[in-house]
Parts: structure tokens; sequence; C-alpha cells
């Protein structure tokens, strides 16, 4: 389980999150959706401490993830796969290497064990024969494929995708949200997504918060999201048009 105590985050004097309380279960799949620069990534990266609170928690699996040694927190992302906007792909590995990365870095692992599991994650996301392929060759999609494929190394219990499809053509889009509801399915791991793409989140996600003036406020399904009285969920779903 993934539990928010009091999470508040600011630069400076700018608020980014304040006193944010959450409780995500096991296996749920929760969108966390907002206007760009509202915070949505620094939610995540307050998850696995890529950046730290200015004050309140955050447990995973009843873990203060702020007081992990460094040795733990390793530990603890191995359970962990973070899915970057940008694919954040090492672009002078080839789509084997980018996503062996991790496993060399972090198990004892034989040349052997390691190629069966990309060869597999790679199939898992249907890029078969792509191994010796570079970055800058691979389409949008494609590049962020392989990003999943890497984060599904370790055979995580956590998936957190950052703008999975922002920036990606409708068809290519639509391959990417099918793919997340077969790994949502097949693995039966907890997913948060963020994202401003409604059409990800009503068919990615079973529970909806909306984050405004850094503030969570729970929408509740993607049904009633659409059928809100609320205006702050009003304007950001309608764009600010009833």
């Amino acid at each position: 389980m993934i539990k928010l105590e009091k999470l508040s985050k600011y630069f400076g004097s700018k608020k980014v999150l304040e006193a944010i309380d959450l409780e995500i279960k096991d296996g749920q799949s929760v969108a966390v959706i907002g206007p760009s620069g509202c915070g949505k990534s620094t939610l995540l990266k307050l998850l696995i401490k890529l950046d730290e609170p200015t004050s309140g928690k955050v447990f995973i699996d009843s873990q203060d993830v702020n007081a992990l040694t460094e040795e733990q927190l390793i530990d603890l992302r191995k359970k962990i796969g973070m899915i970057f906007q940008t694919s954040a792909l090492f672009d002078s590995m080839t789509v084997f290497e980018n996503v062996a990365f991790a496993l060399r870095q972090h198990t004892k692992k034989t040349d052997s064990e390691i190629s069966k599991i990309v060869k597999a994650r790679l199939n898992m996301v249907e890029l078969e024969g792509t191994d010796s392929l570079m970055p800058s060759e691979l389409s949008g999609g494609m590049q962020r494929r392989v990003c999943i494929a890497r984060a599904l190394a370790f055979d995580p219990k956590i998936i957190l995708y950052d703008e999975p499809t922002t920036g990606l053509d409708p068809i290519t889009a639509v391959t990417i949200e099918n793919l997340m509801i077969k790994l949502g399915r097949e693995l039966s791991a907890t997913s948060i997504i963020v994202t401003h793409v409604l059409q990800t989140v009503y068919r990615t996600s079973s529970q909806i918060y909306l984050l405004s003036d850094g503030k969570l406020i729970d929408i509740g399904t993607p049904e009633a999201a659409q059928n809100s009285s609320d205006p702050r969920v009003r304007k950001f779903i309608t764009g600010g048009l009833s």
C-alpha cells in the first residue's frame, strides 16, 4: 500500500503540493490529473525520493521512504517501475542495453539470465527483434514501449506513469493505453498515472484525483469524473467551456 501523510512541497515561496493525504491499495489503478505545471510529476518524484518533501511523509509497504538508507532505497526502487514522460533512454545504448542497464547495475545475474529477462520484457511490450536497434531508430511510441520494458525489469509491484501518452499521435496513444491495461491485468501491479490526457485517464484508471492549487481532490471513478458538478473538475474536463 502507498500512503501519503500531510505531504507538502514548496519551491521557495511557490506552493506545489500542500498537506496531501492519500491511500492507494495494492492493485489499484489511480490517475492524478491536472494542467501542465501543477505538480503531478513532482508527486511521482517524491514517491521514489528523486525529490524530498518540504514536510509530510511517504510510506510504501509501511516503509517511511525518506527514512531509508541508500541501500534500502535501492531495494525499494526495485519494486517500482517508472515510465518517464521523455522515455529517458540512453542514446548511446541499444534497446537491449537500455533494458538490461539496471539489472547489470543492481543484481549479480549472469549475462544469460539478463538476456532471458530482457527478451521476455521486450516480448511483453511487443518489441521482439528490436534488441540491437538504437533509440534514434525508433518511433516515439516504440521508445515509450522500451521505457516500459525497462521499468518492468524487476517485476515491479508498483508502476508509475508520467504523461505516458502525451505527445503521441492518437493511434500510438491507444496502443500505449492498451499496453497499460494489459500490464495492469497480467501483473496485478499498483498503477499511478499522472496526465492531462483525459482519454488515457478514462481508459486506464479506476480512481481519479484532480491536483488543483496544491490540493488533491478525490473525484472518484471515470464515470463520476465525467458527471461531476464540482466547478474545479468541470473546468479542467471541459477546458473552461462549460
